[in-house]
């Protein structure tokens, strides 16, 4: 029997609904059955009609859609919501779903800022229901590869890690006229504390705590807005230690002219290191002490990926794959979870979906960005925060 799903968001001129239907529909273990697309009713109304839903069931607010649902018979009613609106609504709804019983697999941030996150974080804890992230480049099977390479200890120490993050479409003043997604990211009211930090460097920093396996315990950030008259960061960098003992610098800009969504990551250990990019994600270069550099290259039939890697992977090598696959072993992940308090399925852990106390570190992380760049660079630590 399918996971049944419930979106919220993802109308019509929504860039990342369609990403996640499709993501969601990919290995056949979920349906969408219900949903509130858009503020706008008859938006909503006819996104629910084009994706051949029950009009019954294309609700008209998020609120309606928890209190029809929950009426329903427990094999009927939605088991978990998508929440894919903007920033502003990922708290309320998120918590509206948990209190009627819901899982949430919800984009990032959690929330628009550190408290709003705390206040997230109790509730799943009372709600004991399932809390999903959709951090999308933590499911690319060669970060995988790379998090149990370094896992087994084979970089030894790791020392440096480097991650960027560079794109370049806001980086003009004009950029964020008539686009709804430029509008609501350089919005305060809607974006949260920070912009770019928060839209992208969130990104960056679960990636570097994925893979290495360690936290981000303290940070010394510089953040600035380039463009003139925009209210929230759009460009910023900072440096960071690990718990581990390791330092590593993080640079995050949607400033950068020419740049498409360039995020990628080196790792420096003692005994080698590795490297990963976003835009060419199905391979992983590993570089070892007195070896030649190796190329790790991502397929079902490449037995020297591990298993768990391998499983990720949906096509031989040398088919690519990309973001959707990505995304969807995110919701496949995320299925499995959900299987496993059916009690009908064996409990699986989902390791590509982080959780809600991910969310908490990021928005830390976030909140000693913003600090540390108020206070002339000076460094910020951020296991307060967190433990």
């Amino acid at each position: 029997m399918k996971i049944r799903m419930g979106m919220v968001g993802g109308g019509e001129g929504a860039f990342i609904g369609a990403i996640h239907r499709m993501a969601a529909a990919l290995d056949g273990e979920i349906e969408l059955v219900a949903g509130c697309f858009s503020s706008n009713p008859k938006q909503g109304r006819m996104t629910g009609e084009k994706l051949g839903l029950d009009p019954e069931r294309v609700y008209q607010s998020y609120q309606q859609l928890f209190s029809e649902e929950a009426k329903r018979s427990v094999d009927d009613r939605v088991e978990f919501i998508a929440v894919v609106t903007p920033n502003d609504l990922h708290l309320p709804v998120a918590i509206a779903a948990l209190r009627a019983g819901f899982h949430v697999l919800s984009d990032k941030p959690a929330a628009g800022n550190l408290e709003e996150t705390l206040a997230l974080q109790q509730e799943v804890v009372r709600s004991e229901r399932i809390y999903g992230l959709t951090h999308t480049y933590a499911a690319y099977p060669m970060v995988v590869q790379a998090k149990e390479i370094l896992r087994r200890g084979e970089l030894g120490n790791i020392r440096r890690v480097t991650v960027t993050y560079p794109q370049g479409w806001l980086a003009l003043a004009d950029d964020t006229k008539g686009s709804k997604q430029a509008g609501w990211r350089t919005d305060p009211k809607r974006s949260g504390e920070s912009g770019c930090f928060t839209d992208i460097g969130t990104h960056a920093h679960y990636l570097v705590e994925f893979v290495t396996g360690e936290r981000i315990s303290e940070v010394c950030a510089d953040l600035q807005s380039v463009v003139d008259e925009r209210a929230l960061d759009d460009d910023g960098a900072a440096l960071f230690k690990l718990t581990g003992g390791g330092r590593g610098t993080l640079t995050a800009s949607q400033v950068c002219g020419g740049e498409s969504n360039n995020l990628n990551i080196s790792i420096y250990g003692e005994r080698g290191s590795l490297f990963w990019e976003q835009e060419s994600p199905n391979q992983l270069q590993i570089k070892y002490r007195g070896k030649p550099k190796a190329t790790l290259q991502a397929g079902v039939d490449c037995e020297y990926l591990d298993k768990k890697v391998r499983a990720l992977c949906r096509t031989p090598q040398g088919h690519p794959e990309g973001y959707i696959e990505a995304f969807a072993n995110i919701y496949r992940d995320f299925a499995q979870m959900v299987r496993s308090q059916r009690r009908d399925f064996p409990v699986q852990s989902g390791n590509c979906v982080g959780g809600i106390d991910a969310g908490v570190r990021a928005m830390a992380f976030v909140r000693g960005a913003l600090e540390s760049s108020c206070q002339q660079s000076s460094w910020v630590t951020l296991a307060p925060y967190w433990e």
